[in-house]
């Protein structure tokens, strides 16, 4: 399938048939994560990917509709930080420096410019930042997982303490922005034969 093609072929899945996902084809969608945009570069999330039944298991509770959960193969957690501090930004320019063979130095005036970045906004707004940019991830995760034939379900209906507590979240620092259910569709989710309802174009798309 083409993008096009894989777009319009998945839809949020209600019931997962209970069968695993290839590591091939989870690797491949958690790289798709790791490569998605990001404001800065700074990546200020993580993945935490449940693939153990018995965590799973624990999980259910948690989610307001739980016939995915119950049913998927993965879960994957988008883990957003809620404090950016020196340190973090400091590993962060040690990565680039690693990794281009640069000096800090030459990285002058883009650490500055983060720097201001981060000055500039409130707590709040740093945490507002930080959590959209798991939304970021979270569509390239569900267009990979489509490309690979993978049927998904991204979730915000859930109690949050749970899943913290289950996950081993560091509250202090972190909290879970979204989840995102992976496996494949039941032949029983009536949902998969509804036609796709999108806005027109035209209604839609302006040019200026």
């Amino acid at each position: 399938m083409n993008y096009l093609e894989a777009l319009n072929w998945r839809y949020s899945v209600k019931k997962f048939d209970g069968r695993k996902i290839s590591p091939e084809k989870l690797n491949n969608i958690l790289e798709a994560g790791r490569l998605s945009v990001s404001s800065l570069g700074l990546q200020p999330y993580h993945l935490l990917v449940v693939e153990n039944d018995e965590t799973i298991q624990k999980l259910i509770p948690a989610f307001y509709n739980p016939s995915q959960i119950s049913t998927c193969s993965h879960l994957i957690a988008l883990v957003s930080k809620t404090h950016i501090n020196k340190e973090y930004v400091d590993n962060y320019f040690g990565h680039i420096i690693n990794e281009r063979g640069v000096t800090l130095e030459q990285l002058s005036a883009f650490r500055n410019n983060i720097d201001q970045f981060l000055e500039n906004y409130t707590q709040k707004e740093l945490e507002s930042w930080s959590e959209k940019q798991n939304y970021i991830v979270l569509g390239s995760l569900i267009l990979a997982s489509a490309e690979e034939k993978i049927d998904t379900c991204p979730m915000e209906g859930f109690k949050s303490e749970i899943i913290e507590d289950v996950l081993k979240i560091d509250k202090e620092n972190e909290k879970v922005a979204v989840v995102l259910a992976l496996g494949y569709r039941a032949e029983d989710d009536i949902f998969q034969n509804f036609k796709k309802v999108r806005k027109p174009a035209d209604k839609f798309i302006k040019f200026l």
